[in-house]
């Protein structure tokens, strides 16, 4: 893509100031100009200089939809290089540092093109105009800015999808239940789950894998339509209960399965077809003594770690696991 704008744009109330050395622009500009006066270098780029992922269609929808949840929308500046072909002009003597900047070409985008091309669907859909915040730096040379675009791609951390599972339980049902299936002491998970993805020995168990656990457990049956504080009670009964039949292995990760992440997977997709046969729903509750008498049967599975469970993995092993403990129970 060219970097020729078909005119000069001239940006105000923008304020110069310098990082490590380099002279920034920070300012705003209208999503319409935000759209057209910077121009992303794919890695394919005929100059060999090209860095950037060709963009991802779903990524800039995804954005287009957040923007249009309004004024709670909120987003980061954009990262520009504007590679020298930009000027500031103060307004006066007294602010050197505030003023008018002159675009005579486009910037090169270093982060930020997703959020742009989610802005440019938004405001086409909508018709609407956006404010859109930027960061420049008046001159990086190609080098620079290709090791900057790797360090903000490669060193920058994730916060990863357990934390943001708990930072959404405020919205998102799902993610309440599985909060609470590690905050409550009563939860057989308290002292096994971490809410913020990492892993120890004792804490194996991830909010982002008991998110998958209570959406096995309740998805596409009669469970789905209880309330938040419902689901939880019940997912509460349902492993206290298979807690209760092996507390030996439940607390031993080392010999036995039972806590690994697929064989919970697997007892969760058993346990939707278990609860929903067993559910009341004149009462919207399960019938806990069948389903009591029902898990006895779980006896006859082999949870050692050396066992017939050894190499199992994955969903398809939560799957296979779900269909020999469901005829395991028939017996």
């Amino acid at each position: 893509m060219s970097n020729d704008l078909l005119s000069n744009i001239a940006i105000e109330n923008v304020i110069q100031s310098k990082m490590r050395g380099r002279v920034t622009y920070q300012g705003f500009v209208s999503s319409q100009v935000a759209v057209n006066f910077s121009y992303s270098k794919l890695f394919n780029d005929p100059s060999g200089k090209g860095y950037q992922r060709p963009i991802d269609k779903k990524r800039c929808k995804d954005f287009a939809n957040y923007l249009s949840k309004g004024e709670e929308a909120l987003y980061t500046p954009i990262l520009l290089n504007a590679a020298g072909h930009w000027e500031f002009h103060a307004y006066d003597n007294l602010r050197p540092n505030y003023g008018r900047l002159i675009c005579k070409k486009k910037a090169t985008l270093m982060d930020g093109q997703h959020r742009l091309g989610g802005i440019e669907e938004y405001i086409k859909e909508t018709d609407t105009t956006l404010n859109v915040p930027f960061l420049a730096f008046h001159f990086l040379d190609e080098d620079e800015e290709i090791k900057l675009f790797d360090v903000i791609n490669t060193k920058a951390k994730g916060i990863g999808t357990s934390l943001s599972r708990y930072l959404n339980r405020g919205n998102d049902e799902i993610s309440w239940i599985a909060t609470n299936l590690i905050l409550k002491s009563e939860s057989p998970f308290f002292s096994k789950g971490t809410l913020i993805g990492k892993r120890t020995k004792e804490k194996n168990i991830t909010l982002q894998n008991l998110y998958n656990i209570v959406k096995y457990l309740t998805k596409k049956s009669e469970l789905d339509g209880l309330s938040k504080e419902k689901k939880l009670n019940i997912a509460l009964f349902y492993f206290n209960l298979i807690k209760e039949l092996f507390p030996e292995e439940w607390e031993d990760s080392k010999d036995y399965k039972i806590t690994h992440i697929t064989c919970l997977y697997g007892l969760a997709i058993a346990g939707n077809k278990i609860l929903n046969d067993n559910y009341l729903a004149k009462s919207q509750q399960v019938d806990s003594v069948k389903i009591a008498n029902i898990l006895v049967n779980l006896k006859e599975i082999d949870w050692s770690s050396n066992g017939d469970l050894k190499y199992i993995k994955g969903l398809p092993g939560a799957n296979m696991l779900a269909s020999d403990i469901l005829n395991c129970l028939k017996n």
